[in-house]
C-alpha cells in the first residue's frame, strides 16, 4: 500500500508545468530522507526487491527534476535578464506625490545625457510648467530649439523657435536614421518606458546602474535579455552637474532620471489620488451621517414588538 503511494506521488509530480518550477524538485528532495525511513519500517516484512525499485525510481525523478528545474531557471534568466531589485520609491504610496525637485533633476539628466538618442514624442514643454519649471524658465527653454514650420505665403518651409506648446526635439528624423546612428539598434521612446517593461521603474534603475564588466567586445548588462545590450553605460558619477547642487553620483542620477519617466508615463497620478481622496472623505461623512440619522432621527418609525399578557 505504501508502494502505491510512492507511485501515486511521483505520477503527480510527472505532470507538465512542474519542469519550470525549481521550488518543487527542492521540495521532493527534502521529502525524501523523512519518507524513505518512514517507508522502510512500513515495508519491513515485503518484498525488498520491490521497494528498493520505488526508492531508486523516486530517487531518479527528483533528481531529473532538480536537473531540468536548473536548466529552465537558468534558460529564463538568460531570456529574461536578471530579476530586478524591489525600490521603495516614495511617490508609490497611496498619498504620496512626486518629489517635484527630483523630476526636474530627472529632466536635466535627460536632457544632457538620454536625449541625444532617446525622444519623448509625448511631452511639450508645457507639461513641464508647475511641475519642474516656471513658466518664465520653460519659455526660456523652448525658444532655444529651432522648429520647423509653414509653409508660408510663398510656399516655402520655415524654422522658427520653438513654444510652450511644442513637444521636445526628436534626436533623429525617423526610424531608419535611429538605427543606421546606433548599428541597427532602435533607442525607444521613454514617454511610456515606466509602463511599457515588466517592473518598470526599479527595471529601468537596475539597467542604468547595473553594468558590468563585459565579455571582449560586448557589452554586458545581466538585467538586459540576453545579457548584451547596445547602449553603454551612460550614467557616471560627476556626469552632470546639478543646478541645486546636489551630488550627480550613480545611483542620484538613476533615482532622478527614473522619477522624471515615471511622471512622464503618468503625470495625472497626483491629481487622481487627490480626487480619491476626497471621494473617500465624502463617502466617510455620508456613512457618519447615515448613521447619526438611524440612530437619532429615523428610530422612531422602526416597528415595536407589542407583547399581550392575556392571563392577567
Amino acid at each position: 500500500m505504501r508502494t502505491g503511494k510512492i507511485n501515486r506521488l511521483i505520477k503527480h509530480f510527472s505532470r507538465p508545468g512542474f519542469l519550470s518550477q525549481p521550488s518543487v524538485a527542492v521540495s521532493v528532495l527534502k521529502a525524501a530522507p523523512v519518507l524513505i525511513p518512514k517507508l522502510g519500517q512500513a515495508e519491513s516484512g515485503s518484498s525488498g526487491s520491490q521497494f528498493s525499485k520505488t526508492i531508486a525510481l523516486f530517487g531518479a525523478v527528483a533528481s531529473g527534476f532538480l536537473g531540468c528545474a536548473t536548466i529552465a531557471y537558468a534558460s529564463d534568466e538568460a531570456e529574461h535578464g536578471l530579476a530586478c531589485p524591489s525600490y521603495p520609491w516614495p511617490h508609490n504610496g497611496i498619498l504620496s506625490s512626486y518629489d517635484h525637485a527630483s523630476v526636474r533633476r530627472g529632466h536635466q539628466v535627460y536632457q544632457q545625457v538620454c536625449s541625444s538618442c532617446h525622444s519623448m514624442s509625448l511631452i511639450s514643454y508645457r507639461d513641464l510648467v508647475g511641475v519642474a519649471y516656471s513658466e518664465e524658465e520653460t519659455k526660456a527653454m523652448a525658444t532655444e530649439i529651432e522648429v520647423v514650420d509653414g509653409p508660408s505665403d510663398e510656399g516655402e518651409t520655415l524654422t522658427r523657435p520653438g513654444k510652450l506648446s511644442d513637444c521636445l526635439p526628436q534626436p533623429y528624423a525617423n526610424e531608419q536614421a535611429a538605427r543606421f546612428a546606433n548599428g541597427g539598434a532602435y533607442p525607444p521612446d521613454l514617454g511610456l518606458i515606466t509602463k511599457a517593461r515588466h517592473n518598470g521603474q526599479n527595471y529601468v534603475f537596475a539597467l542604468l546602474t547595473g553594468y558590468r564588466d563585459p565579455p571582449a567586445g560586448v557589452t554586458y548588462n545581466p538585467y538586459f535579455p540576453g545579457g548584451a545590450i547596445a547602449m553603454p553605460k551612460m550614467l557616471d558619477d560627476g556626469a552632470v552637474e546639478y543646478e541645486d547642487g546636489t551630488p550627480a553620483t550613480e545611483a542620484q542620477m538613476g533615482k532622478d532620471v527614473v522619477t522624471f519617466l515615471s511622471w512622464a508615463a503618468e503625470p495625472e497620478m497626483e491629481e487622481r489620488k487627490l480626487m480619491g481622496f476626497k471621494w473617500i472623505f465624502v463617502l466617510s461623512l455620508a456613512l457618519l451621517q447615515a448613521g447619526y440619522y438611524r440612530r437619532t432621527r429615523w428610530s422612531v418609525l422602526r416597528p415595536h414588538k407589542v407583547v399581550l399578557d392575556v392571563v392577567k
